[in-house]
C-alpha cells in the first residue's frame, strides 16, 4: 500500500531483529530502540502490527518520542470526505468507510471491509477482511471483529471485546467478550488477561 501511495522508501523495524532481517523484499533495519533513534530520517511511520494491544503501545510510545504518525489509505478504498480517520489507522484495498464515520487512532479497516455511515470506533480497533458495520455501530477501543462477520446497525461492541469470524451480531457486546455465531452469541464471560 505504501508503494502504491509513491513512498520511495519503506523499512521495517522488528523486535524479532537481529534474528529477522527481512519482511518481505523489504529490510529490517533493527528494533523499537534502533527505530526511536532513527525517526528524524522518516517523513511518516505507520504501526503495522495486526495484534491491537501492541499496536496502541507502539502508537503511545512513538508519539511521546515525536514520531510523524501517518495514516494510509489504499487508493483502491473509499473513504467519505466527511469521515475521520485517527492518527496512524490503515485502510486497506476495497474498503469502505461512509459519511461521518470516526474512527480512533491505529485502527485498521482491513481489505473489503466496510463501516457505515455515523459509526463511531475507538483507538485500536481492527475490522477485518470483508467485515461489515451498518450503520452507528460503536466499537470501543482495543476491539476486533472477525472476518466476514456483519454488525446491525445501532449495536454497541464493548472494549477489547472480540467478534467471531462470520458472526452476525443483532444484540450488544460487553467489554471483553468475545462472540459467535449467527445470531452472536457469548463464549466467555471475560477474556481481559488476553491479547486481541
Amino acid at each position: 500500500m505504501a508503494e502504491l501511495l509513491d513512498w520511495q522508501q519503506i523499512d521495517f523495524y522488528d523486535d524479532a531483529w537481529p534474528a529477522i532481517t527481512q519482511n518481505g523484499p523489504w529490510p529490517v533495519l533493527g528494533n523499537t530502540a534502533s527505530l526511536m533513534s532513527a525517526l528524524a530520517e522518516y517523513q511518516g511511520v505507520v504501526v503495522a502490527i495486526g495484534n491491537n494491544t501492541i499496536r496502541l503501545a507502539k502508537l503511545a510510545e512513538l508519539k511521546e518520542n515525536g514520531a510523524n504518525l501517518v495514516s494510509l489509505v489504499h487508493p483502491a478504498a473509499v473513504v467519505s470526505r466527511h469521515a475521520s480517520l485517527g492518527q496512524g489507522s490503515v485502510v486497506m484495498a476495497g474498503a469502505v468507510i461512509n459519511a461521518c464515520a470516526q474512527l480512533g487512532e491505529g485502527c485498521i479497516i482491513n481489505t473489503n471491509a466496510s463501516v457505515d455511515h455515523d459509526c463511531v470506533l475507538g483507538a485500536g480497533v481492527h475490522i477485518s477482511p470483508g467485515a461489515n458495520l451498518a450503520g452507528a455501530v460503536c466499537v470501543g477501543q482495543g476491539s476486533w471483529v472477525g472476518i466476514g462477520a456483519c454488525v446491525r446497525q445501532l449495536v454497541a461492541i464493548g472494549q477489547g471485546a472480540v467478534v467471531g469470524a462470520g458472526a452476525v451480531v443483532v444484540a450488544s457486546v460487553n467489554d471483553f467478550q468475545t462472540v459467535v455465531g449467527n445470531p452472536a452469541k457469548p463464549i466467555t464471560k471475560n477474556h481481559q488477561d488476553q491479547s486481541c
